[in-house]
This record gives C-alpha cells, sequence and structure tokens, in this order.
C-alpha cells in the first residue's frame, strides 16, 4: 500500500517506466548524436543546432527520461539519470518530491506562469513576415558580419536585403530576436523591446515566442517531466525550421526550400505557416501553464 505522501499518484511499474526511458533516449538521440558528432568535427547545422547553442540546455536534458511529479516509479534501486536533490523515495518508490523545489526554482516558475498566461491572454499578431533574421543582417549586421557566415551562402546580395528591410514594416515583439538586430535596424523597429516588458510585449503569434516554450519547459524540468518536455522541443525544431526558410540565408543544401518573403506569394505562405505554428502552440502553452500552476 502507499504511504499517504503517495496517495494519487500514477504509480509505474519498473518494466514500464524502463520501456518510456529507452523510448526517450532512442528517439533523442536522433538529434543529439548528429549535433555531437558534428561538435566532434567543428562542423554546425545552422538550423537544428540552434536549440541546443542557442537555449544551451545539455543533450542529455532531452535523452533522460524524467516523470512528471504526478508519477511515482516503483524501483529497486535509484532509476539512472536522477538526481535525489530532487527526489525522494518511500517503500521503493521514487517520487519528485515538490518540497525539494528550492526558494530561486519556486520564483523562476511563479514568473515563467504569468508570462505564459500573459502571451496566451494576448491576440495573436500575424504580419512580421520573420523579418527579424532580415534586421539581424541589416547594413551588414551588428558586428558587420552573418551569423552562418562560413556555414550558409546568402540567396540575396547584401543590397538587397536591405532594401526588404527598408520596404517592411518591422514589428517584432519578442526582447530575445529584437536584441540581435543590427543597430540601424533597431531603430526601424515600432516597438524597442526589452526584459522588463516582456509580459506586455510577447504575444502568441510569435515564432521565437512559441520557440520559447521549449525553453520554459527545459528550465521547470525535471518537474513537468519529459513528455512535455519532448513535445515542445520537438514543436521548437518546425518554428526553428521556418524561420531559416523565411529568412536571406540559402537553406537549400540542408533541404529547405526558400519562403520567399519579399514576393507576395512568399508573405502569404509564411502567414499560413505561421498561422498554423500558432494553432499548434497553444494546447502546448496550455499543458505548461497547467503544470506549473499545479507546481
Amino acid at each position: 500500500m502507499l504511504t499517504p505522501r503517495l496517495a494519487g499518484k500514477k504509480v509505474l511499474l519498473e518494466a514500464d517506466w524502463q520501456q518510456q526511458a529507452e523510448a526517450q533516449r532512442t528517439r533523442a538521440e536522433q538529434w543529439t548524436q548528429p549535433y555531437r558528432d558534428r561538435r566532434a568535427r567543428g562542423e554546425l547545422h545552422p538550423i537544428h543546432d540552434f536549440l541546443f547553442i542557442y537555449y544551451r540546455f545539455a543533450p542529455s536534458l532531452i535523452e533522460t527520461w524524467q516523470p512528471s511529479f504526478e508519477q511515482v516509479l516503483q524501483a529497486t534501486q535509484v532509476p539512472p539519470g536522477f538526481n535525489l536533490k530532487y527526489y525522494s523515495c518511500e517503500q521503493q518508490h521514487y517520487f519528485l518530491d515538490l518540497k525539494k523545489i528550492e526558494t530561486k526554482a519556486r520564483r523562476r516558475i511563479d514568473w515563467q506562469l504569468q508570462l505564459l498566461r500573459s502571451t496566451q491572454a494576448r491576440p495573436a499578431q500575424f504580419g512580421c513576415f520573420g523579418m527579424h533574421e532580415w534586421a539581424m543582417l541589416y547594413q551588414g549586421g551588428p558586428d558587420g558580419r552573418a551569423r552562418h557566415e562560413g556555414n550558409l551562402p546568402m540567396r540575396l546580395p547584401q543590397t538587397e536585403i536591405d532594401e526588404v528591410v527598408r520596404s517592411q514594416s518591422i514589428c517584432c515583439s519578442h526582447f530575445d530576436a529584437f536584441r540581435f538586430f543590427s543597430p540601424a535596424a533597431m531603430t526601424l523597429n515600432r516597438l524597442q523591446p526589452d526584459q522588463e516588458m516582456r509580459m506586455k510585449n510577447e504575444q502568441p503569434g510569435c515564432l521565437h515566442t512559441n520557440m520559447d516554450l521549449y525553453k520554459w519547459a527545459a528550465k521547470a524540468m525535471p518537474w513537468i517531466g519529459s513528455e512535455l518536455l519532448w513535445d515542445c522541443f520537438e514543436y521548437a525544431v518546425r518554428c526553428r525550421e521556418i524561420d531559416m526558410r523565411a529568412s536571406p540565408y540559402d537553406c537549400s543544401s540542408l533541404g529547405y526550400s526558400a519562403i520567399p518573403i519579399e514576393t507576395d506569394a512568399g508573405k502569404a505562405e509564411y502567414e499560413c505557416a505561421q498561422r498554423s505554428l500558432t494553432a499548434a502552440a497553444q494546447p502546448l502553452r496550455l499543458r505548461l501553464i497547467e503544470k506549473l500552476s499545479q507546481l
């Protein structure tokens, strides 16, 4: 019989959670092992490696399966990859012990929850057409060189990139994207987003705001469990692919066709993809809100 602390939690038998852990590692390694191999060779995949480099979470985070706090694992010994800083054990049942959430982590979870709620409640804005990647390259970029210089060629010359930027209404609402704009492009943006204004600026139509669902899920680990983390990771990959296809970079060598947002047809294609990704983000954000609310 389970102890009172474990009452109401879902019990996973040892064979069952071990199977889940093995399946998690297998599917994650389809992404993590190529990344490690490229890194060993000094190479970079400008689309997929972004999720490991920009967000700076170790590949092991998505490889190592973790239950959520509603689950209890039947185990004869400490499950592989578990940190007893977060887990407790009673009668050979391991569980995430919410009493072990540190004060600093609780404050972070509370801030994330506020941001996610405010974003979810705001109407989605469309019509930005992924111009953030163009603004990062305006007049040569913030330091005179492209982020992917040496890895990807441009599909347009610099003069045409600059012309496209000047001809568009730049309306980036995402602070982490805006801070990489070239100085000249920053003055062209309708907003001047900063860290303090994230609660008021971030909106659910933004590709980068939605990609960040992976970041917020990762920062809430291990408490929310690997299932939601993995769903957010896979979703972020989809966002990143559209992000780069709509950029001035030529991604054809990676097997990706361009979304030429400098044309009317390209704008329509981008907005269609953006709306689809926005719809797919909504249930993920709601699941994350629910988990953090319970925490």
